[in-house]
């Protein structure tokens, strides 16, 4: 693929990602009373990984010497992007409601750009960092629900912990997927990362079976949520996650996460028949034209 297209396909995933997202949110509320977080986390890498060995099995293989002196970081990528990044999310999930987890994750994409300025030099000209701003306000105003005050009455709970710490681990994985060069494709890699991911998960999940039980494994509706997650959250956003990296950096691709509000509001619209508000819209009206200014032109070095 030429770089122009590879760029336009990057730029089209920004928007495409975010909904496949929206599924981890809606199932990990699903999930309560069904099948625990460590072991929903384990069986939804379990299926995605199985789902990536199809494709880049062959790679993974026929170039190990090239790549398996990069296991220790494959571990670490793992355990921040699959451990933390999936079972504390369906922990917190439990005690927390879909506005608080929208606002914590608001601020990945500030941190994510923060942080890109600061150890890789990628610094925002002053039209992308106004854009970055505008889907930033955007964002808040539809999780506001076009009044302030309803921000000012957010009251956090523990569970709200459990997500931050996932926020925080959001943005060191997504740095250090940059910092780290690999041998292999971005495909394979993600299929590295998920197995070192699968490893770390497996003592926790099995202390978990042991204190809280195991799920009913013959429940149809444990089966489709974890073919859910795994499709849609697992390995297709983080697929298309890895290449918008590659192709845009860390700090724009970050912007995904603005449109989780927008795409929640048309999943509500389509499962729940809750069609958008006035606010979904101005919001919207800030989001879309602040990622578009923010993803123009190149990085200042």
């Amino acid at each position: 693929m030429q770089p122009a297209s590879r760029q336009r396909l990057a730029f089209a995933l920004l928007f495409i990602t975010p909904g496949m997202w929206s599924a981890n949110y809606i199932v990990a509320r699903s999930a309560i009373g069904v099948v625990e977080p460590h072991m929903l986390a384990l069986l939804r890498w379990t299926l995605a990984l199985a789902l990536m060995l199809v494709f880049a099995g062959r790679t993974l293989v026929s170039n190990y010497a090239e790549w398996r002196a990069e296991w220790p970081r494959m571990i670490v990528l793992g355990a921040l992007g699959m451990w933390v990044c999936g079972a504390f999310v369906y922990i917190g999930a439990a005690t927390t409601v879909a506005v608080n987890i929208s606002l914590l994750y608001a601020i990945a994409p500030v941190m994510i750009a923060a942080a890109s300025a600061m150890f890789f030099a990628d610094r925002l000209g002053a039209v992308q960092g106004a854009g970055v701003a505008l889907a930033f306000a955007g964002t808040l105003f539809v999780l506001a629900r076009g009044s302030w005050d309803n921000l000012a009455a957010v009251r956090f709970t523990i569970g709200d912990g459990w997500i931050l710490v996932a926020v925080v681990s959001w943005t060191v994985y997504s740095l250090l997927l940059r910092k780290w060069p690999s041998a292999l494709d971005p495909f394979s890699r993600l299929a590295a990362i998920c197995a070192g991911g699968i490893i770390v998960l497996v003592p926790f999940t099995v202390v978990e079976a042991a204190i809280l039980g195991l799920p009913d494994f013959a429940s149809p509706r444990l089966w489709l949520l974890v073919l859910v997650v795994a499709l849609l959250p697992g390995f297709g956003a983080y697929q298309a996650y890895s290449f918008m990296q590659r192709e845009l950096g860390p700090a724009r691709t970050g912007l995904v996460l603005y449109l989780g509000p927008l795409w929640a509001a048309l999943v509500a619209w389509w499962l729940l028949d809750e069609p958008p508000r006035w606010h979904h819209f101005a919001g919207a009206a800030l989001i879309l034209p602040g990622i578009f200014l923010a993803t123009r032109g190149p990085a200042r070095r």
